[in-house]
């Protein structure tokens, strides 16, 4: 009888710590990846289908306009290629949630908004050309996206591709499109993502950064709009304060993440 209560709470503590755990996982990045799962379970359970869910423009102008979303949250069914692709968003969406964003749910929020919004718009162009394959499930472009801002962030970050190929953070990006070459994916997923997120990059860390710190000294035009600010982020008058006091708040916490190199910093040593 100790024997199987001595069990019983050790499986009771394990089930506590994987809650604690889940609970710890910043917000935007603990929604978002909880509705990539929640889809996939119920594509493994039949309950949907995925021609209900990938991006067909005809069909969003029949009024299919869950097309919108769901092009972003599938990842298809369980897999090790799902499982790669579940870590990075994970990993990548909390390193920026808790690093350049911390304390900015809504500017995350908008940035993800943005980038999902241009990667939309793109799409269709591309559908014209025939050489380009189709995309219709955006996930891993999105996902990309913000690897790529992330890398660009932190410049000083130690990585290695299986641990024998060392490289800096603001490569990663590259490291992701080639190893989908390898794996046969399709590369205009990779290649959209790198665009997309070098578009946000750019006008938020080099153009609306201040010349004396290398940037074009424009004002922050990607900031979330102050309606969202008061649902996610609550009263953002001390917001409003730092950002009149430091031009520089796209990369608070990113020095500290500079200090920190290798795994640490959230380096991957791909093994």
């Amino acid at each position: 009888k100790k024997k199987k209560k001595k069990q019983k709470q050790k499986k009771t503590k394990e089930k506590m710590d994987v809650f604690r755990w889940y609970l710890a996982i910043p917000p935007v990045t603990r929604v978002i990846t909880t509705i990539c799962v929640i889809t996939t379970l119920l594509l493994s359970m039949n309950l949907i289908n995925p021609y209900q869910m990938y991006l067909n423009h005809s069909r969003l102008l029949d009024g299919e306009v869950w097309r919108l979303i769901t092009t972003f949250v599938f990842f298809g069914n369980f897999s090790i290629d799902w499982l790669f692709h579940m870590f990075f968003l994970y990993r990548y969406m909390s390193l920026l949630e808790e690093g350049s964003f911390i304390g900015r749910s809504a500017d995350f929020c908008w940035m993800i908004m943005l980038q999902a919004s241009m990667l939309l718009i793109v799409t269709p162009v591309l559908s014209l050309y025939e050489w380009t394959d189709p995309v219709l499930f955006l996930g891993p472009s999105l996902t990309l996206s913000m690897v790529y801002v992330w890398a660009r962030r932190n410049p000083h970050v130690n990585m290695a591709f299986f641990g024998l190929l060392p490289f800096k953070a603001p490569l990663l990006p590259y490291v992701f499109l080639g190893l989908g070459l390898l794996l046969g994916h399709n590369p205009v997923n990779d290649l959209l993502g790198i665009v997309v997120g070098h578009i946000y990059y750019f006008m938020e860390d080099v153009y609306a950064q201040p010349v004396a710190v290398g940037g074009l000294g424009g004002p922050h035009l990607l900031l979330a709009p102050k309606i969202l600010k008061k649902l996610i982020d609550g009263d953002d008058d001390e917001e409003d304060a730092y950002w009149a006091e430091n031009d520089e708040g796209m990369n608070v916490g990113a020095d500290l993440l500079d200090e920190q190199q290798g795994e640490d910093a959230g380096g991957f040593n791909w093994h």
